[in-house]
């Protein structure tokens, strides 16, 4: 996805995009698959280096939980989904499960839980919540390439590569320097979007029937109109014969 693409996506959620030099934009893309297990979605970071020139980097990553997770959640009404939004200096460089430096949740967020533990991702069955729920930003195995989310993700956004982990991590370090241990994470839900583009198709096309509808009546009433006023006339001609 080009960088004027994703901008103009986040211009138009009213989201936040930062402009000073090295501080980070961080923004997950969920795609629109609901297939579990797999790293089927991006974490995008771009920053300026200058007034005029921008680095855009994107890494594959899931923002989903791992199947084991969905099956086995830790909480009883299901597995953590965090939902799109845009959590404003939520994050801060820390350790993950006191194990390796990660961006940590430092604010609430909102999540949407999976109950039905069919290992299915369901965006439908659960209403929103928001607190605390270590929804972190984390890697997956600590060296190479990991091909399933498995145990990875309980609902944290997790990269699939070690080496692009620790890359992220690097600019992280330089936007702490510059602008302190704060940071914001923004999610885009293409299933949200997609859901948001049919309520308004099927708005659209609900009010386009009522005005073709009574369009229709319209004409059908001037026809009743003038087939009384041709009756009328025609009985009138009728009695002055």
């Amino acid at each position: 996805m080009l960088l004027q693409k994703l901008r103009a996506i986040l211009r138009h959620h009213a989201y936040k995009v930062y402009t000073r030099p090295f501080e980070l934009n961080i923004v997950g893309l969920r795609s629109s698959s609901t297939v579990p297990n797999r790293f089927d979605d991006e974490i995008h970071v771009f920053y300026k280096v200058n007034t005029l020139r921008w680095n855009y980097h994107i890494f594959k990553a899931t923002t989903d939980p791992g199947t084991f997770w969905l099956r086995n959640p830790m909480q009883a009404q299901g597995t953590a989904i965090l939902a799109q939004g845009q959590y404003e200096n939520a994050y801060r460089m820390g350790l993950h499960q006191g194990k390796y430096l990660a961006l940590v949740e430092l604010k609430a967020v909102t999540i949407i839980r999976d109950y039905n533990r069919d290992a299915v991702l369901d965006f439908y069955n659960g209403k929103k919540t928001k607190g605390l729920f270590g929804i972190n930003i984390h890697r997956a195995n600590r060296t190479g390439n990991t091909k399933t989310v498995d145990k990875n993700s309980a609902g944290c956004q997790v990269f699939e590569n070690a080496k692009d982990y620790e890359f992220f991590m690097q600019l992280c370090t330089k936007h702490k320097n510059l602008y302190g241990n704060s940071f914001t994470y923004t999610l885009i839900d293409f299933r949200a979007v997609k859901r948001e583009n049919l309520r308004r198709m099927a708005l659209g096309a609900g009010a386009a029937s009522l005005m073709v509808l009574a369009h229709l009546a319209f004409r059908s009433n001037e026809k009743i109109k003038r087939f009384q006023t041709q009756l009328k006339e025609s009985i009138q001609h009728l009695f002055k014969s």
